[in-house]
């Protein structure tokens, strides 16, 4: 009966340890559960801010492919102006061409007079073994000699003439297209600053409007914003938009200094579909129509019109070659672009 009693002591003090090994496992299991929670919460946190800063780049991205298209087409009315210089230096270098073959003529005619002068030379020589009659004839022949050299002398001196005039051209030539070149690229530097700041207060005016984009180095606004279907009567709803247009505009009148010579060309666009309206018989006389409205809207707000210049050129300039009906919509536009004059 002891021996029984004894047993059950000492299978009894075996459960306090199993309750305590329980606990600190159940302890364990919490801690790594919290551990796990607040792994998940900062590796959260990190995603979002890898996100947001993900965002960013891309909006950057964006804006640094507009400042690209805008920098390659001042390139191309860079290239077309240097076209423009080479040509002009093309004819210039022909003109010297032809003065040197005129300076080549004087010194073959140079060449014989020499001949002559040795004949006459020559003639002397023989005169000399003549009669008194015969020496009277040397004397008239000495004389010709000499007006034959005054002759000389006066070509040559016209000849140095002429090359030092051939020598100032050429100086001047290089000197006058190097300052061109120069006046030119400042111009156009200056008007592309010019340009760049008046995008950015239009896109400062007009921020937040979709139907209202950059496109290269053009200021675009859809159709639909201006203008009804198959009009060209601008609509009330688009007269705000057209009013902060002139008002950054005459604001541009007074900053662009007046030695440089710009406009703003307005150019109506359509899609493909063909037009079914009595008053325009095709999309090339809608699109001018609707150019020539928004200058006019323009000028009765102050602007001069020698700075504005409308074209139309219908459904052949398309921005989305697609056949879908946003495609269409892309395509039916107005475009802004600030060029020279």
């Amino acid at each position: 009966m002891p021996a029984a009693r004894s047993r059950r002591r000492v299978e009894a003090n075996y459960w306090p340890g199993f309750v305590d090994a329980l606990s600190s496992l159940l302890l364990v299991i919490i801690f790594m559960l919290s551990l796990f929670m607040l792994t998940q919460f900062f590796l959260g946190q990190e995603l979002q801010g890898r996100d947001t800063a993900l965002s960013r780049l891309n909006s950057q991205i964006a804006e640094l492919t507009d400042l690209l298209q805008l920098e390659r087409a001042n390139s191309d009315d860079l290239t077309n102006q240097l076209a423009t210089l080479t040509a002009t230096l093309g004819a210039a270098q022909a003109d010297n061409a032809s003065l040197t073959s005129q300076l080549a003529g004087i010194g073959a005619g140079l060449g014989d007079k020499d001949a002559t002068i040795a004949g006459l030379q020559d003639d002397l020589l023989s005169a000399q073994e003549l009669s008194d009659e015969a020496n009277a004839q040397v004397v008239l022949l000495n004389q010709q000699l000499a007006a034959l050299r005054t002759q000389i002398g006066a070509l040559e001196a016209a000849l140095e003439a002429s090359e030092a005039r051939d020598s100032e051209s050429r100086t001047q030539i290089a000197d006058l297209g190097r300052r061109l070149n120069l006046a030119l690229a400042q111009r156009v530097q200056e008007l592309s600053r010019y340009r760049s700041d008046f995008f950015g207060r239009l896109r400062d005016i007009l921020a937040g409007r979709a139907d209202v984009r950059i496109v290269g180095d053009r200021f675009v606004f859809q159709s639909e914003v201006l203008f009804e279907p198959g009009q060209a009567d601008i609509s009330p709803e688009g007269t705000p938009q057209l009013d902060a247009l002139a008002a950054a505009i005459l604001q541009l009148e007074t900053e662009i200094p007046p030695d440089i010579n710009w406009v703003l060309r307005i150019d109506g666009h359509t899609d493909i579909r063909p037009i079914s309206n009595a008053r325009f018989p095709s999309n090339w006389e809608l699109s001018a129509a609707r150019a020539i409205s928004v200058a006019q809207y323009l000028v009765t707000k102050g602007v001069s019109p020698n700075r504005l210049v409308a074209a139309g050129f219908g459904e052949f300039t398309p921005l989305d070659p697609g056949q879908t009906e946003e495609a269409y919509r892309r395509n039916r536009r107005i475009e802004f672009k600030l060029t020279e004059g």
